[in-house]
């Protein structure tokens, strides 16, 4: 067994590169409160120029960059329409209601995907008696449905739709590097033209140590720019930490197809071993068993790392620092401890569903 474990419960796991903490250690920096930090101010003209936006705004987290989005578009009593597995209402603490006192409503779409008919049927004007949608927020690529990818006529399409009905849009686009690399869409495309905000994260498949850029309209950066230090988001010389978010859009961006192909990779050989494996459209890899959390400490203890989404669904996910190798001892490891797998140990790892089951808290 190798001596470092083979880490697939994130892509949020990696080291910064030799190249990035060189790029890190060398920044040109400045106060950025006083927008003073040369190094934060190239990455953020530089990203909202990938996407087409006029501003930018770098931020400690992609849950930051989230909150301060929703919180631009809908004002407290408003109501924002998401999918119900979306990332910002599982893994960001209740943050559009304990902190913009916005109310959620959600729909079911088709592997967290939203269709505009869907949305077209549950979107309200609002009224003096009734809530009114402000915004609807989509995810690219959808996190809890296993990295899926909206193709782009359908971003089009809501757009479309909620430019009729006087509803903005706010695009999760924490790993929507890895829907450019699986579908070839230029970013440009992804950005300004079916979005009014777009978050992007820095620290996942660009393997950057952490951040986000939150893209807006540049009426919206002075508002943006105080709720981020009312949430405690306000850096100083962060230019060390913008370094390496531009060392990752030089070096790491068109690498990203690698991750796809590993995880690839990782669902052929576990369907192999006879593990119900989803197909990847990206670099996250779900496969559905029970008692998903003894599979997650079992894999443990033989040096794979994995997390359990649910109590019946193993989640495994690539990035920079895992390779083909890597990928094959996860394979060996999780076919002999997924009950029932080709290679397994049948029905007897566990009997029944983990009575104590814990929600994997890695987004």
């Amino acid at each position: 067994m190798s001596t470092l474990p083979v880490d697939l419960r994130s892509d949020t796991v990696t080291r910064p590169t030799p190249g990035m903490r060189r790029a890190m250690a060398t920044a040109e920096v400045g106060d950025d409160l006083f927008g003073e930090d040369p190094t934060v101010r190239a990455l953020e003209e530089r990203v909202a120029d990938l996407f087409g936006f006029p501003a930018g705004l770098f931020v400690p987290s992609g849950v930051m960059a989230n909150q301060i989005a929703l919180r631009l578009l809908a004002a407290p009593g408003q109501e924002v329409v998401c999918d119900a597995e979306a990332h910002i209402l599982a893994h960001e603490e209740g943050s559009p209601a304990r902190y913009g006192g916005i109310q959620t409503r959600t729909v079911s779409g088709e592997r967290g995907l939203l269709s505009p008919g869907a949305l077209e049927r549950i979107l309200r004007p609002g009224n003096a008696y009734t809530t009114g949608t402000r915004a609807v927020a989509l995810e690219q690529t959808h996190t809890r449905a296993g990295g899926s990818v909206y193709p782009l006529e359908t971003l089009r399409a809501v757009r479309r739709l909620t430019a009729r009905a006087g509803v903005a849009v706010h695009l999760d686009g924490a790993r929507i590097w890895n829907a450019h690399a699986a579908t070839g869409t230029p970013l440009s495309a992804y950005g300004a033209p079916v979005a009014d905000t777009l978050a992007v994260c820095l620290s996942k498949g660009l393997g950057a140590p952490v951040g986000s850029v939150l893209l807006m309209a540049a009426g919206h950066l002075a508002r943006a720019r105080s709720l981020r230090h009312g949430l405690g988001g306000g850096m100083r010389q962060a230019g060390i930490l913008a370094a390496a978010g531009l060392h990752a859009l030089d070096h790491h961006l068109e690498r990203i197809a690698e991750d796809h192909e590993h995880a690839s990779l990782l669902a052929a050989g576990l369907r192999e071993a006879g593990c119900a494996v989803r197909p990847p459209e990206t670099n996250i890899v779900l496969v559905d068993t029970p008692g998903a959390e003894d599979v997650v400490g079992r894999a443990a203890r033989e040096g794979v790392l994995v997390t359990a989404p649910g109590p019946d669904l193993v989640r495994l996910v690539t990035h920079l620092d895992v390779g083909r190798r890597a990928c094959r001892r996860a394979v060996e490891v999780l076919a002999a401890v997924v009950p029932d797998s080709g290679r397994g140990t049948g029905g007897s790892a566990h009997a029944g569903p983990v009575q104590h089951w814990k929600e994997s808290e890695v987004a």
